[in-house]
């Protein structure tokens, strides 16, 4: 028995219905927990992250 006939009979083609509908789950639910009313002032405390200059960190060639 070849592996090209295992490979026939293994019938393969589910896998790729199961994948989309555990991606499809996975999208629907970081989506729905991203835009929950709850978590948008966290969301815009750290959107201005990259904006604050309170812990400036200076170059390691300096550091010595």
């Amino acid at each position: 028995m070849k592996l090209s006939d295992i490979m026939s009979y293994a019938d393969l083609s589910n896998y790729a219905e199961v994948a989309l509908v555990l991606f499809l789950g996975v999208f629907v639910a970081i989506t729905i927990r991203t835009f929950l009313p709850s978590r948008s002032r966290e969301l815009h405390e750290a959107s201005l992250l990259p904006l604050e200059d309170d812990h400036v960190i200076s170059p390691r060639s300096q550091e010595r």
